[in-house]
């Protein structure tokens, strides 16, 4: 039987999991374009996606911020179908042997910050910035990056007055420990100014591979949390970006000062990492990382390929020059496809197989979820 949503979508294979339901791939029934539905049981213990939905709309119309198409309850499950989009950065962070090069850290550095920015704009904080929650387009928007995953997002302000929430403390994290803010781990409430601190250790994630706080062991996930802020609060912000341009721990520095409430000056950060840009003599281009990669590994490929080829036509011509010379009774034996003259073993002719380099401009799964990462 065909599962449908909203008589509208065909729902196809599961192709992620997201902090409150799963993602599935899904096509239209009036033109078969490919599109993704985010599912959750209406039993859900605390149901977030009409929620995430509405939060959505309102940043409708925003560079990087996906279309939904239909929201909805089928069945027993609430349904949102927005744009399909194509993999996270850490999807691509792994394709690219987890390493980014400076240039593509400072491209991605610049539409992060105005993502955020927008959000911001629009009364919200996102409260879980972190790779997996950055997408590139498809298609023509394939350098483009999307936002998503605003399941935990909240107002920060009253979109009339502007009136600012009150501070708080004793506040459970909310978020990806790995990447969450030292207020946030010491139980402050979250505003602008810790999307931003999030956002600098995505940017050193992939600057340096990894964070210092990862892998650390733990009895129960309060004690691996309270490892986690230890070792944040005790890594200083020159040790974390040594070895990298000074703008990194600038850019760290200047989120930590911010106060509670304080408006971030967003394009003085975007600045920051334009001069340098510029100063490393890098172009506008575009080209990420694993565009190049894919290249590369394809070109390697297509070498082997060549290589192959050529080893199979010698192959082929030596053997027939030794069938040439054989006796017409030969006492050649054969067996298993190997062919022995004398004492001389010559393999049949090498075919290099393998699947094509992976391709990043595919969708791959949209969301790999784990609130706890570390």
């Amino acid at each position: 039987m065909e599962l449908r949503v909203g008589n509208k979508y065909r729902i196809g294979r599961k192709i992620g999991s997201g902090s409150f339901g799963d993602i599935y791939l899904g096509t239209s029934i009036v033109n078969n374009e490919e599109v993704a539905i985010k599912l959750e049981s209406i039993k859900a213990k605390h149901p977030q996606l009409e929620y995430e939905a509405r939060v959505y709309k309102t940043l409708a119309g925003g560079i990087g911020i996906p279309f939904i198409r239909w929201f909805g309850t089928e069945c027993d499950y609430n349904a949102m179908v927005m744009d399909l989009l194509g993999p996270s950065l850490e999807d691509l962070f792994n394709f690219c042997s987890r390493k980014f090069s400076l240039k593509t850290v400072l491209l991605l550095a610049d539409q992060l910050i105005s993502r955020i920015e927008y959000i911001h704009s629009k009364n919200f904080i996102h409260r879980d910035i972190k790779p997996d929650n950055f997408l590139m387009g498809i298609g023509k928007r394939g350098n483009q990056v999307y936002v998503i995953d605003f399941g935990l997002a909240k107002k920060y302000r009253d979109p009339k007055s502007h009136l600012h929430i009150p501070y708080r403390e004793n506040k459970n994290l909310t978020g990806t420990a790995r990447y969450a803010s030292i207020n946030t781990h010491l139980g402050v409430e979250q505003s602008r100014r810790d999307d931003l601190e999030s956002l600098s250790y995505v940017m050193m994630y992939f600057c340096r591979g990894s964070l210092p706080w990862q892998g650390l062991k733990a009895a129960t996930k309060k004690q691996k949390y309270d490892r986690i802020m230890e070792k944040k609060m005790t890594t200083s912000t020159d040790i974390l970006c040594r070895g990298f341009p000074q703008e990194f721990a600038i850019y760290l520095n200047y989120v930590r000062s911010l106060r509670f409430d304080d408006k971030p000056d967003y394009s003085y950060l975007r600045k920051l990492f334009r001069d340098l840009f510029v100063r490393e003599g890098f172009q506008y281009d575009y080209v990420f990382d694993w565009t190049i990669y894919k290249y590369e590994k394809e070109s390697t490929r297509a070498q082997q390929m060549n290589q192959a080829q050529k080893e199979d036509y010698m192959q082929q011509q030596q053997q027939q020059q030794q069938q040439q010379r054989t006796p017409q009774n030969p006492t050649v034996p054969r067996h298993n496809g190997s062919y022995v003259v004398g004492d001389k073993t010559n393999m049949p002719p090498v075919h290099y197989g393998g699947a094509p380099a992976q391709d990043p401009s595919r969708y791959l799964p949209m969301e790999n979820r784990v609130n706890d990462r570390v």
